[in-house]
């Protein structure tokens, strides 16, 4: 019932974030080893790429991605067009989704959830009306409904709707259901 969902919205959650997080990076050490090094050889460094995005009630956090794009210049010292900078390894990177790696340490850091609405960037708060701005009620998530709902496959309107559901039924089994339908859409690269 709804007392559940409180408990489980207020403590749980958090808790559940921090376990699952803390055994997802001891596992994945190796993986993170491994693409630290072949970040650093092949797109240079720093290889944690940094982004400042809205969190919880819009407050401003660093988000951390392993990074997808070189640092070429042109002759006037601009950076390249991100097609040009991204390279064949960036791209396997992005589609396994493997350069969200480091948000697993914004989850141990309390900037972000497991399950929750993807932070946006913050240009996007300007296309938000108020009721799609409540997405910024509950931490950001490294997953979420609207992305184990088709990912970049649905429009924007439709995206931020899904997130506003999702708040609306934040629980145990959902957070679980979406956790899971989540490591199939990574298996199948989806």
């Amino acid at each position: 019932g709804c007392g559940h969902r409180m408990i489980y919205r207020k403590y749980v959650k958090r808790i559940l974030d921090l376990i699952l997080s803390l055994i997802a990076i001891i596992i994945l050490s190796p993986i993170f080893l491994v693409i630290s090094i072949l970040v650093r050889v092949k797109l240079g460094k720093p290889v944690i790429f940094k982004q400042k995005r809205p969190g919880l009630n819009e407050k401003i956090f660093t988000m951390y991605k392993f990074r997808t794009m070189t640092n070429e210049k042109d002759e006037n010292g601009e950076l390249l067009p991100d097609n040009i900078r991204i390279t064949n390894f960036g791209k396997i990177l992005r589609s396994t989704s493997l350069d969200e790696l480091p948000e697993l340490f914004n989850i141990i850091k309390g900037d972000m959830s497991i399950v929750g609405p993807r932070p946006q960037l913050f240009k996007d708060l300007v296309f938000m009306n108020e009721e799609q701005r409540q997405r910024h009620s509950v931490l950001p998530g490294l997953t979420g409904w609207a992305q184990v709902n088709g990912r970049n496959g649905i429009n924007w309107e439709d995206k931020l709707k899904l997130d506003l559901e999702y708040i609306k039924k934040i629980s145990f089994i959902n957070d679980f259901k979406i956790i899971f339908m989540t490591v199939g859409k990574v298996i199948k690269r989806d």
